[in-house]
């Protein structure tokens, strides 16, 4: 079996080493120069670190990562909605079998590099076609044939595009500003080694620690009514995004302050595709199922992808994958759709009016049951009940 995949982001990295573990040949190309993603850090939850854990990466992830002590639920001037434990006392790990960090992109793209074979690396290899015989064409003039291509090159995938998978872009009717803010200058921050959402009326903040609690990762986004750019990205004002939350607690007040460049993202996702696969090539993460930031599960579950995939190529028949291609899909597809539905309600919620405060705040108080699905669930294990007959669980 000889796999490529188009991406060398925290999907196509994972899938390599979930294949390499199995005894598959798998390339990574990659369209930068570099190994690297948009975005600075990234939150990985129990059901996508449990899979890094399988994959022998458990003491390297924990190294380049921090825990949050507990999930905080605010509303806009501070008042606690709920609190809930999170490392402190080893609450979370206990209830869903792995931790939960925040790391910063690079060094994580760095661990995952590390195990793989550096001549299967290509960088500079931007696609520019794809073909469902498993030929993949690149803009420096190369090609690459292999028995599985794999679309793991993200939300705006040239693979998905080139064989029409679909899947339209959504404007959720939502901005986001990010920044990475030393938390020595958010002295009004309270519980700083916390992950925490502050809730208000067309708007929330969410941050959560990295570099071992140093440094505060934020994500502040704001209801707006359009978006008339055709990027997803545009330079803007670093005063925009203080002005939006004027008038706020002063920790969330310091923090949007502190950065002295910003952005505007469009945050978008992608109606559901009717299938994840044409012939040898099959997609995976944002370019199968492009989410909204707001479960923190756009990486997570890309790693659960990965993890899945990795099983059912390697038991797939070389001269006919597409069994095994149909399998996956039919796993994967209904669980990402159902955390893409709760992704897009879960901004509605942080965002009610006024007068449906009591209401939100009763609904945070749910959270740890309500979101029990996505963080214990067992990708790899599901993946291999399916492969062997027992697929009666695949939420």
């Amino acid at each position: 079996m000889r796999v490529a995949i188009a991406g060398g982001g925290i999907g196509g990295l994972t899938l390599g080493r979930a294949l390499a573990e199995r005894g598959v040949q798998a390339d990574v190309y990659e369209q930068a120069g570099e190994l690297r993603e948009i975005g600075a850090a990234v939150a990985l939850s129990a059901n996508g670190v449990r899979e890094l854990e399988r994959l022998g990466l458990g003491e390297g992830l924990a190294a380049i990562s921090t825990q949050p002590s507990s999930l905080c639920i605010r509303r806009s001037d501070g008042t606690l909605i709920c609190r809930e434990p999170m490392g402190e006392g080893n609450v979370y790990p206990e209830a869903f079998g792995s931790a939960y960090y925040g790391v910063h992109r690079v060094p994580l793209l760095q661990l995952l590099a590390e195990g793989l074979d550096p001549d299967r690396i290509h960088l500079a290899h931007r696609v520019t076609d794809a073909s469902e015989d498993g030929r993949l064409r690149f803009e420096n003039g190369t090609e690459a044939m292999a028995d599985v291509v794999v679309a793991a090159d993200g939300v705006h995938s040239a693979v998905r595009r080139a064989l029409r998978f679909g899947g339209e872009s959504v404007f959720s009717g939502t901005v986001g500003y990010r920044g990475l803010v030393p938390v020595s200058e958010i002295p009004s921050l309270p519980e700083p080694s916390a992950i925490q959402f502050w809730a208000g009326s067309g708007r929330h903040l969410l941050h959560y620690p990295i570099d071992d609690g140093q440094t505060i990762n934020f994500l502040a986004v704001v209801r707006t009514t359009d978006w008339q750019s055709e990027a997803w990205m545009e330079k803007c004002d670093p005063t925009e995004s203080a002005h939006a939350f004027a008038g706020w607690h002063p920790a969330v007040c310091e923090m949007v302050a502190a950065v002295s460049e910003s952005a505007r993202w469009a945050l978008h996702d992608h109606t559901p595709l009717e299938r994840w696969h044409l012939g040898r090539v099959v997609l995976l993460g944002d370019a199968a199922h492009a989410m909204l930031p707001h479960q923190g599960q756009g990486a997570n579950q890309t790693i659960e992808d990965a993890a899945a995939l990795a099983v059912h190529l390697a038991s797939a028949d070389t001269a006919a994958p597409e069994p095994a291609l149909e399998r996956y899909d039919v796993q994967r597809r209904a669980r990402t759709t159902r955390v893409q539905m709760y992704s897009r309600r879960a901004v509605d919620l942080l965002h009610v009016d006024a007068n449906r405060f009591a209401e939100r705040d009763g609904a945070f108080a749910a959270l740890p049951t309500d979101l029990a699905w996505i963080h214990g669930h067992d990708a790899r294990g599901t993946a291999e009940a399916d492969r062997h007959g027992n697929s009666a669980v695949h939420a």
